[in-house]
């Protein structure tokens, strides 16, 4: 898992995606044909082939905040960056690009009454305007501080959304030394903000086929919503979610990779949310495109829990159907 830590360590919130994106250069740029960064702050890894264009995605971005007012004595107010429970917000700790450390606090009796993003603030231990502006400033993004943790097979950490996706995508590139396909591998941008990175990249890479790889809620916690999906059930194959209906083809293919490799799997529906695959499938005149979820417990918080057996059984399955879609 030292990887996987690595990943998780660097921040990156959706439009500043700089250091995640430093940091995954130097886990590829000896394993691919050639890579580059496009406007947009994807990055798009190429490993010739003479099959199939495929492209394999992984949004690098996570969910944050960002500084919208100073007040004068020094406390900020804040716009979610992604999407957030404003319920769990109060006294999780944040970190800027520059280090410092903030607390999110809030008007505690209006807060109770209601909560919602106008009564919070983050406090950065500043006395004065003046004072927090040293640290600080308009517009400056904050992450979410959780430390990866892993105990056994289980894996817990801030970005495991998508940083999981990111992992899957390197350990895939690395294991495929001559591939029989024309593989992209792409880090999007700005997914946590509506998909932004990967419609710009489908739209450059133009595959006629794509994989999705991200995270997926599971229905394996007392009283969640009904998903038949668990931790430890293996790599989840994407059947549909809110911004996608996958390809039967593709989806096909997973299942008969995931057999003849003899892969952990479960079939994913998700109700609630979407991911890159949203974005890819509807480019140009439309790719055939399909999803590998890792399942995992409590999404956009930071303290997100996975498997990492599935996490391995992912990886394999992603390997093998890039190679087997023709």
């Amino acid at each position: 898992m030292k990887l996987l830590k690595k990943l998780t360590a660097a921040d990156g919130i959706s439009g500043n995606e700089e250091s995640i994106r430093k940091v995954i250069i130097d886990e590829i740029k000896d394993c691919c044909d050639d890579y580059e960064v496009d406007a947009m702050g994807n990055l798009i890894a190429h490993k010739k082939g003479d099959g199939a264009r495929v492209m394999l995605a992984a949004h690098m971005d996570e969910i944050g905040i960002m500084v919208t007012y100073i007040d004068d004595n020094g406390f900020a107010r804040f716009s979610p960056i992604g999407g957030l429970y404003v319920r769990e917000l109060v006294h999780r700790r944040v970190r800027f690009a520059n280090g410092t450390i903030g607390i999110i606090g809030s008007e505690e009796k209006e807060f109770n009454k209601k909560p919602e993003f106008s009564k919070l603030y983050i406090d950065v231990g500043a006395a004065s305007k003046k004072e927090a502006e040293q640290r600080i400033s308009i517009g400056a993004p904050a992450a979410f501080i959780g430390e990866a943790v892993v105990s056994g097979k289980t894996v817990i950490s801030k970005a495991l959304d998508n940083r999981a996706g990111c992992y899957m995508l390197i350990k895939a590139m690395q294991s495929i030394k001559k591939p029989k396909n024309d593989l992209y591998f792409v880090f999007t941008t700005q997914e946590e903000v509506g998909l932004r990175g990967a419609k710009a990249a489908a739209y450059s890479v133009n595959p006629q086929y794509a994989v999705a790889v991200d995270v997926t809620d599971t229905g394996d916690t007392p009283e969640c919503p009904v998903m038949a999906v668990k931790l430890g059930g293996g790599a989840a194959i994407k059947v549909m979610d809110r911004s996608v209906m996958c390809d039967a083809d593709v989806r096909c293919a997973m299942i008969e990779a995931a057999k003849k490799h003899r892969i952990k799997y479960q079939l994913e529906i998700m109700s609630d949310g979407g991911t890159d695959a949203g974005a890819i499938h509807l480019t140009r005149a439309g790719v055939k495109t399909g999803g590998i979820s890792l399942p995992t417990r409590y999404i956009h918080s930071p303290s997100e829990m996975a498997n990492t057996d599935d996490l391995k059984a992912c990886v394999k399955l992603l390997a093998a159907v890039a190679e087997e879609l023709k």
